[in-house]
Protein backbone atom coordinates (compact mmCIF):
# COMPACT_ATOMS: atom_id res chain seq x y z
CA UNK A 1 0.00 0.00 0.00
CA UNK A 2 1.38 3.41 -0.74
CA UNK A 3 1.10 5.34 2.37
CA UNK A 4 1.96 8.86 0.66
CA UNK A 5 -1.08 8.31 -1.95
CA UNK A 6 -5.06 8.57 -0.36
CA UNK A 7 -8.64 8.46 -1.87
CA UNK A 8 -11.40 9.72 0.02
CA UNK A 9 -15.66 10.06 -0.76
CA UNK A 10 -16.95 13.18 0.26
CA UNK A 11 -20.96 14.15 0.24
CA UNK A 12 -20.90 17.72 0.50
CA UNK A 13 -24.23 19.35 2.31
CA UNK A 14 -26.03 22.99 2.90
CA UNK A 15 -26.78 25.46 0.24
CA UNK A 16 -24.18 23.92 -2.21
CA UNK A 17 -25.89 24.07 -5.35
CA UNK A 18 -26.47 27.31 -7.93
CA UNK A 19 -23.71 28.94 -5.69
CA UNK A 20 -20.60 28.59 -7.78
CA UNK A 21 -19.41 25.40 -5.46
CA UNK A 22 -18.48 23.24 -7.83
CA UNK A 23 -16.18 25.28 -9.57
CA UNK A 24 -14.60 26.55 -6.44
CA UNK A 25 -13.73 22.52 -5.63
CA UNK A 26 -12.54 22.45 -9.09
CA UNK A 27 -9.91 25.23 -9.07
CA UNK A 28 -9.26 23.79 -5.53
CA UNK A 29 -8.35 20.65 -6.61
CA UNK A 30 -6.13 21.56 -9.88
CA UNK A 31 -4.26 23.73 -7.44
CA UNK A 32 -3.49 21.04 -5.09
CA UNK A 33 -2.56 18.49 -8.35
CA UNK A 34 -5.38 16.56 -7.34
CA UNK A 35 -7.68 14.34 -9.70
CA UNK A 36 -11.25 13.10 -9.29
CA UNK A 37 -14.18 14.26 -10.32
CA UNK A 38 -17.30 16.64 -8.49
CA UNK A 39 -21.20 16.56 -9.19
CA UNK A 40 -24.47 17.61 -7.75
CA UNK A 41 -26.92 14.80 -6.78
CA UNK A 42 -30.50 14.98 -6.69
CA UNK A 43 -30.68 15.95 -2.80
CA UNK A 44 -29.22 19.10 -3.62
CA UNK A 45 -26.00 17.68 -1.76
CA UNK A 46 -22.59 17.43 -3.86
CA UNK A 47 -20.71 14.33 -4.49
CA UNK A 48 -16.58 14.33 -5.03
CA UNK A 49 -14.28 11.67 -5.42
CA UNK A 50 -10.55 12.86 -4.87
CA UNK A 51 -7.29 10.74 -5.00
CA UNK A 52 -3.55 12.02 -4.58
CA UNK A 53 -0.69 13.28 -2.22
CA UNK A 54 -2.08 12.37 1.24
CA UNK A 55 -1.00 15.61 2.65
CA UNK A 56 -2.81 17.75 -0.13
CA UNK A 57 -6.26 15.59 -0.13
CA UNK A 58 -6.20 16.34 4.02
CA UNK A 59 -5.71 20.17 2.88
CA UNK A 60 -8.41 20.15 -0.13
CA UNK A 61 -11.05 18.78 2.26
CA UNK A 62 -10.36 21.45 4.64
CA UNK A 63 -10.99 23.68 2.00
CA UNK A 64 -14.09 21.80 0.95
CA UNK A 65 -15.24 22.45 4.94
CA UNK A 66 -15.10 26.01 3.74
CA UNK A 67 -16.37 26.40 0.46
CA UNK A 68 -16.53 29.95 -1.61
CA UNK A 69 -18.62 32.99 0.53
CA UNK A 70 -21.83 32.11 -1.51
CA UNK A 71 -21.91 28.48 0.22
CA UNK A 72 -23.11 27.76 3.41
CA UNK A 73 -21.71 24.35 4.56
CA UNK A 74 -23.65 22.06 7.11
CA UNK A 75 -22.33 18.91 6.65
CA UNK A 76 -19.20 16.98 5.00
CA UNK A 77 -19.32 13.31 4.93
CA UNK A 78 -15.77 11.76 4.26
CA UNK A 79 -14.98 8.20 3.52
CA UNK A 80 -11.53 7.00 3.12
CA UNK A 81 -11.09 4.53 0.69
CA UNK A 82 -8.06 2.53 -1.14
CA UNK A 83 -6.16 4.28 -3.65
CA UNK A 84 -6.16 3.00 -7.21
CA UNK A 85 -5.09 5.43 -8.88
CA UNK A 86 -8.04 5.50 -11.57
CA UNK A 87 -8.77 9.02 -12.36
CA UNK A 88 -6.67 10.80 -14.95
CA UNK A 89 -7.75 14.38 -13.99
CA UNK A 90 -10.16 15.98 -11.94
CA UNK A 91 -13.65 17.23 -13.87
CA UNK A 92 -16.87 18.19 -13.21
CA UNK A 93 -19.72 15.44 -14.12
CA UNK A 94 -23.30 16.79 -15.31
Amino acid sequence: MNDSKAFVHLVVSGVVQGVGFRYFVYRKAKQYNLKGYIRNLYNDDVEIEVEGDKGLVLDFIKEVKVGPPSAHITAVNVEWREYKGKFENFDIRF
